[in-house]
Order: structure tokens, then sequence, then C-alpha cells
């Protein structure tokens, strides 16, 4: 066993170089959100759509245009807008009156990375129609069911919803995303250093293309490899029970904190990103702390607070910390 973890850990090692070059590419553009990059390289790597949440001004839209820059992908940004319909997402039937025949028009959404750009500033019907895209890498039209070209990332920039003129997403739509990453303000050095570099009408900054749509398929390829021991698993199977169990682990007080626990597309997607963090690291196994980094990210939209939590105030994000700081680590 242990030569084999030793084969992977020198074959990740070897594959994953291309990441520090990503990095390199994507601070030429952008100040700090070292963070928010690293999650949406997870996203792109376990083969998982990314929903990035902040008020508008955090270069979230920048961030995910730079990745989608450095790779050698179809790209499309998508304005959601509050008069958006579904056709205008993924496409119609177009009547030719010499042939008599409908012909399909391809919509935005046949594309390798998509920019859904305020995804929750659209009504809930525009947002419905990317569920059948995410999850099954495929779009119906009339009487024809089109397949998506791998790879397909949906990464989807919303505001707070409180902002004016914002829908809250379905909890159906919601749970297609392995990922919410949380945008926060900039350090005051970062705000500096930002305003040295931006503050000009000339910006004339680009990035180079660094892999291409082979290359992240095969990354995903190296991905499925890496070694999870079964305390890992086991541990990943706690954290989602005791969202769904909290008194059978010493968290008796949530259980009328948290109105639904998480899903088994949540253990899924726990697995897999913990992976590709792992990936992204350098390693060719996952640690405990691969699993409580990334794990925040995969459960914060996934663990539903119950009436009596908003009314002491508890987000699930509070939910989900209680949740890391009393499942035993192996």
């Amino acid at each position: 066993m242990d030569s084999g973890v030793s084969a992977i850990n020198e074959l990740v090692k070897k594959e994953s170089g291309f990441v520090s070059a990503l990095m390199m590419e994507a601070q030429k553009v952008i100040v700090g959100q070292k963070y928010l990059i690293e999650r949406l390289m997870v996203g792109l790597l376990a083969d998982g759509h990314v929903l990035v949440e902040g008020v508008p001004g955090l270069a979230k839209t920048t961030a995910v245009k730079t990745l989608a820059d450095t790779l050698h992908c179809r790209f499309q940004r998508i304005q959601f807008t509050p008069d958006m319909l579904p056709a205008d997402l993924i496409g119609t039937l177009i009547y030719d009156q010499h042939t008599r025949t409908f012909s399909v028009k391809k919509g935005p959404v046949f594309s390798n990375i998509i920019l859904a750009d305020e995804i929750n500033r659209a009504p809930a019907k525009v947002q419905s129609a990317l569920l059948e895209a995410m999850q099954e890498r495929q779009v119906t039209i009339g009487d024809n069911t089109l397949k998506l070209e791998a790879p397909f990332l949906v990464m989807a920039t919303q505001n707070p919803i409180e902002q004016e003129g914002t829908y809250p997403l379905p909890e159906a739509q919601v749970d297609r995303f392995m990922l919410k990453v949380k945008v926060s303000y900039p350090s005051k050095e970062e705000e500096h250093l930002i305003l040295k570099r931006m503050a000009t009408t000339q910006r004339t900054v680009s990035v180079n293309r660094v892999i291409s749509p082979e290359d992240i398929l095969n990354a995903r390829k190296v991905v499925d490899q890496i070694y999870m021991d079964e305390k890992i698993e086991q541990y990943i199977v706690d954290i989602i029970f005791a969202s769904r169990s909290p008194e059978k682990y010493r968290l008796a007080d949530l259980k009328p904190l948290i109105q639904y626990g998480a899903s088994p597309r949540a253990t899924i997607s726990l697995a897999l990103a913990s992976k590709a963090y792992a990936f992204i690291n350098g390693r060719g196994y996952v640690t405990p702390q691969d699993v409580k980094s990334i794990g925040r990210d995969v459960l914060r939209h996934r663990i539903v607070p119950s009436y009596e939590a908003e009314a002491e105030n508890k987000s699930s994000e509070d939910l989900v910390s209680r949740i890391f700081e009393e499942v035993q680590v192996p």
C-alpha cells in the first residue's frame, strides 16, 4: 500500500505543476483572493460547479474571467437579468420557411466555462433552466437532447440576497454547486496595492494560456487516483451524518436548529473536493486538514437552518463550524 501511495504522490507532484503557473498568471490581474482562485481550481479539477457570493466590486467576475483566460477552453459570460428568458440561456428552435423544418439555435450555455454573472438577479424559471445542464451535462431543446462538451463548468457569481433586485436561488439548484465560496473585503495592504495597480485608465495586463481541455481531463484522472484512507472516508461520513443527527455527535443543541441536513451529494462532493485540494497542494493522499479546509465551502449552502436558528441569529455558517469543531478527527 505504501509503495502505491508513494507512486501516486510522485505522479501528483509531476502533474500538478501547472497549478503554480495558473496562480502566477491570476496574480498578474488580481490582488490577493488566493482563497477564491484555489476554490475555483478545485471546482475545475473535481468536475463541480462553483457559486461565488460577495458584494459588488470584490473582483468575483474578474477572478472567474482571469481563470478562464488561462485555459484553452471556450468561455462564455452570461449576464443574468430580471427580464431574461430560458431560451436566452439554452437556445431555441428556429423555423425555416423554405424547408418547413425547425433547426436548433444553440444558446451561450454551449461552452466549456460558463460565467453566470449575478445569477440571482434572474427569475426562478431561468435559474432552473441551468439544472439539467449542470447535473446531466446535457440540454433539451424541443425534442432534441444535446450533450455538452467536457470539461463543462458553471462558475456563478451572486450578490447577497439582501441586495436590491435579487431572487433567492432554489434549493435544488444551490445543491448542484459543489462549492459555495464567500468573498470578503481585502486587507488594508491589499487595498493599497489595488489602488496603485488599478487606479489608471490604461489597463493592458493580459494573462497567458497555461493548459488545454485535454490537460484538465487528464488532471481529473489523476485526482481520481489520489489515495483516501478509510478513516478519512469515515470522517467525511461522520461530518455529513452530524448534520442530520447531531444528537449522536455531542451536538444535541443543534437538533432544533437544523431543518435539513446535507444530502449524499454532499458526501460525494466533499470527497472529490478534498482530493482536488490535495492535488493542488501537490499531495497524492488526503489528510483530515484537507477535509476541514474545503469542507465549509462544500456544506455552507447545503445545511438549511430552521426558523428557530434564524430567531437565534444562527446561520448555516455557524452550524457548519460547530460540526467541524465537535466531530472527532481521525
